[in-house]
């Protein structure tokens, strides 16, 4: 009785949340591009001075990952995606093109669900909110019930950020009595008009079930295949920081590394120069014992250090250990090691040649991870293209870690904590989400041309292919109702041609 009363309570203040969101988005719509942009610079600078505050509740909270990493990440999204988003249009005429006379308008999408993960839920809140409030949006939060407290703080920074610069009250706004049923209204209600869905599957498709435009992502079961050509060296630095970073919760992280036989045991002494440990066949499967629970990720071992892994497993691994590797050659969602983790765990394949390689990768992403994340190491720029142009992954990384990569922290790509895959993930977009996602665009289109038709014998109208008066070919208009009109001088012809042809 009392579980039931609680989702009671909790689609009560999903609705009520959202009849204040509505509101309050429409006193935002109205603001100016120079009052928008104060407001979002604000957030973004709050933030930041939390940033390790923040961190620190989500750790104590959660029990995933670190207070040093999730301090990063929370910086990540208050300068990095602000200083991407800072100077782009999202009010009034964002955009012209003079040849066309065609102007292209901004309009807020309006009031947004935001589904907030446990693994990395002050740092999304941060983004979303930046992302949201830049595109003119009003924001409603579901927070996973473990991750409450943290996500109720950050979004109560956002908010007071944003009304000291300006904007009006509630358009930041987070559930305090978060469950399935309370989520679900949030996403289905009519006042919702899109939904930002960060989380596990079941959630992600709920969202995209709901009946409401969504952003969802996929499962990031990330191969990264390291060539001969590579910098064997930088590569392993870059593949341990990746994948240790903030014990392996960002979904773009390495999940198993493909390596050429004639250099692997190179490799692996550079592995384990940065901090790996090569698990022996009996080390492997007592951590394989503990990776699965009932057919899916064991939930324990998400965001947990090498160090507590190993004692859930009986086993001791040494404080300097930062990311475990056990041997496979198999590939399937019932192989434990060739799934995502979410964690320090990495899965290790032997190929030989490139070609085979990229069999491997892309039966990898078939596992689990398809349309996310690829990353590569390799100085061959032929190869590169050719595992480019076959891996079915949104984001191909090429020479650095994926989960830095793959969010826009060490490439081009841009900065974003949502990161689409595309139909390959069954996701709208292969994009990594910004504001630009978050509004509508109104074209309006001046008239340049006449509309260019002919007349047969039998006087019917039919598309021409060029204006060569030589022909039957005319410029006729076509008034803003639809109707076709024609000039005295071409009736009159027109006329004279069909007297012509009865021989009157």
């Amino acid at each position: 009785m009392m579980m039931a009363d609680f989702d009671l309570l909790s689609v009560q203040e999903a609705r009520n949340l959202l009849y204040k969101a509505r509101e309050a988005q429409k006193k935002l719509a109205e603001l100016s591009q120079e009052q928008i942009d104060r407001i979002v610079e604000n957030m973004a600078l709050e933030a930041e001075k939390h940033a390790s505050f923040l961190a620190r509740m989500a750790t104590e909270e959660t029990g995933f990952g670190n207070e040093t990493d999730k301090t990063i990440k929370n910086i990540f999204a208050a300068k990095e995606v602000y200083a991407a988003i800072k100077d782009m249009k999202t009010v009034g005429i964002i955009g012209s093109d003079e040849n066309k006379q065609v102007w292209e308008i901004a309009e807020p999408v309006g009031v947004i669900a935001g589904v907030i993960p446990s693994t990395n839920p002050t740092s999304t809140i941060i983004f979303k909110s930046l992302i949201a409030v830049k595109s003119r949006n009003a924001i409603v939060f579901s927070p996973h019930p473990s991750a409450l407290k943290c996500s109720l703080e950050a979004a109560k920074i956002m908010a007071k950020a944003a009304k000291e610069a300006g904007a009006p009250e509630n358009i930041i706004q987070c559930m305090e009595y978060p469950s399935l049923p309370g989520t679900r209204e949030l996403m289905s209600h009519k006042l919702t008009d899109v939904i930002l869905a960060t989380g596990g599957p079941a959630m992600v498709k709920a969202a995209y079930s709901s009946g409401k435009p969504a952003y969802g992502v996929g499962p990031g079961n990330v191969p990264v295949y390291v060539h001969t050509s590579a910098d064997l060296d930088q590569a392993a630095r870059h593949i341990i920081e990746s994948k240790s970073f903030d014990y392996g919760t960002i979904c773009a992280s390495e999940q198993a590394v493909v390596v050429e036989r004639e250099i692997k045991q190179d490799f692996i002494d550079k592995l384990k120069k940065y901090g790996a440990y090569l698990l022996s066949e009996m080390e492997k499967e007592r951590i394989e014992s503990i990776l699965l629970t009932g057919g899916t990720l064991n939930p324990k071992i998400v965001g947990k250090s090498p160090q507590a892994i190993g004692k859930m497993a009986g086993l001791f691994f040494p404080a300097e250990i930062k990311v475990l590797i056990g041997e496979e050659k198999e590939i399937g969602k019932n192989i434990p090691f060739s799934i995502e983790k979410l964690s320090p765990i990495l899965a290790l394949y032997t190929v030989d040649g490139w070609e085979e390689g990229c069999d491997v990768c892309i039966k990898l992403l078939e596992a689990g991870g398809l349309g996310h994340t690829f990353g590569i190491h390799c100085q061959d720029q032929a190869v590169i293209k050719a595992f480019a142009l076959k891996q079915p992954a949104s984001r191909i990384v090429v020479n650095s870690g994926t989960a830095f990569g793959g969010i826009g922290a060490t490439t081009g790509i841009f900065p974003s904590l949502t990161l689409g895959c595309g139909s390959y993930g069954n996701n709208i977009t292969s994009d990594n989400i910004g504001p630009q996602h978050l509004i509508n665009i109104k074209r309006v289109a001046f008239g340049i041309k006449g509309m260019m038709i002919k007349t047969t014998k039998s006087g019917t109208l039919q598309p021409a292919k060029t204006a060569d008066a030589s022909e039957t070919e005319k410029n006729i208009s076509v008034d803003r109702g639809g109707n076709v009109t024609v000039s005295r001088e071409e009736i009159a012809e027109i006329v004279k041609r069909i007297l012509s042809e009865m021989k009157i």
